[in-house]
């Protein structure tokens, strides 16, 4: 994992579907089960989504909120 990734979800938005337009981080762990369950898109926001899973999954989302307040 590259450490901009981690800054990356707290400042890019979903590009697409139901939650369009809400930042990768605010994305509901249910949203994020679907992507792990179904197939992550290809590319970068996959992969940030992979990423996202993984953090809710393991209960870590308390680790973007020092990211949040920096930028």
């Amino acid at each position: 994992m590259n450490p901009d990734d981690l800054l990356a979800l707290v400042n890019k938005t979903m590009p697409f579907g139901k939650y369009e337009g809400r930042l990768l981080a605010d994305l509901p762990g249910h949203y994020l089960g679907w992507f792990a369950r179904e197939g992550f898109p290809r590319g970068e926001i996959g992969r940030l989504l992979a990423l996202m899973y993984e953090i809710d999954h393991n209960n870590l989302r308390d680790l973007l909120v020092p990211l949040r307040s920096k930028f």
